[in-house]
């Protein structure tokens, strides 16, 4: 019995290995290849860029650049400078259905009624992969304010809302970001993200002046779902003089609209 068993396996695997190879599909793999490229670079990249990149040939991406704009995924800048980046259509297509789509049914009534009662603009991020990206904003009703365009993506590593992500996260979740966060920073970067979880854990929120911009406090609070924190409801606060409003009257009503948008996730 063990002999015949022992005869079968080789065979089993030859044919996993055959079928591994039978249904690839070098063309969508090329596609994908440089659609995640995109994703992951903060500038736009040149077809060159992306070739060397990518270890192909420039010839190897030509056509499938010129495919995949038309098709409306990726886009020359529009200023003038060379290179493509990513278009909304993936995060269109993604957030069309599923649970993004529930999350911003339930969040973006109460987001509208926060930026009104505040007179601050508010958005929503949510992770993907090792980034977050905004899936909805509400501006301010103000004449000024501050606000985050829809679809915009950071690594979760360099974020204030990536580590109340990170920190309200599952252990599986967590043991699954910690690789690909580790890959890119040293270990003094990892320990100082880790420890700015640990603190918004504790505290529940996040208060922090934002890494991006002078003037600018991030206010992030985590909305909870089955297994952890799914999203993050962030004000990039402002201090405007014709307002009169106090950071503890801020964090009040945004702790308010998360649990609010948490128990709609649940209902």
């Amino acid at each position: 019995m063990t002999t015949m068993m022992n005869a079968v396996e080789p065979m089993e695997l030859e044919s996993a290995e055959d079928t591994e190879r039978k249904y690839r599909a070098p063309a969508l793999e090329k596609g994908l290849d440089i659609l995640e490229l995109l994703a992951r670079s903060s500038s736009p990249l040149t077809t060159s860029q992306m070739a060397a990149q990518l270890g192909r040939s420039v010839s190897e991406l030509f056509r499938m650049v010129l495919a995949l704009e038309y098709r409306g995924y990726i886009s020359q800048m529009s200023d003038g400078r060379d290179g493509y980046i990513l278009t909304n259509k993936l995060f269109t297509l993604g957030i069309a259905q599923g649970t993004a789509k529930t999350l911003l049914e339930v969040a973006l009534p109460t987001m509208k009624d926060l930026c009104r009662e505040l007179g601050q603009s508010c958005h929503l991020v949510v992770p993907s992969g090792d980034q977050i990206v905004v899936i909805a904003r509400q501006e301010s009703p103000m004449d000024l304010g501050f606000s985050v365009r829809v679809g915009y993506r950071r690594r979760l590593i360099d974020t204030n809302s990536g580590a109340l992500l990170y920190g309200f996260a599952s252990p599986d979740v967590q043991a699954s970001w910690l690789p690909q966060l580790s890959a890119t920073v040293d270990l003094e970067r990892i320990e100082r993200f880790l420890a700015r979880a640990r603190r918004g854990v504790d505290q529940g929120y996040i208060q922090l002046n934002s890494d991006f911009v002078d003037g600018v406090t991030d206010f992030c609070m985590p909305v909870i779902g089955a297994q952890g924190a799914v999203a993050v409801l962030i004000i990039p606060f402002i201090n405007i003089k014709a307002q009169s409003i106090s950071t503890e009257r801020v964090l009040e009503r945004l702790m308010q609209a998360a649990d609010k948008i948490s128990q709609g996730l649940i209902d």
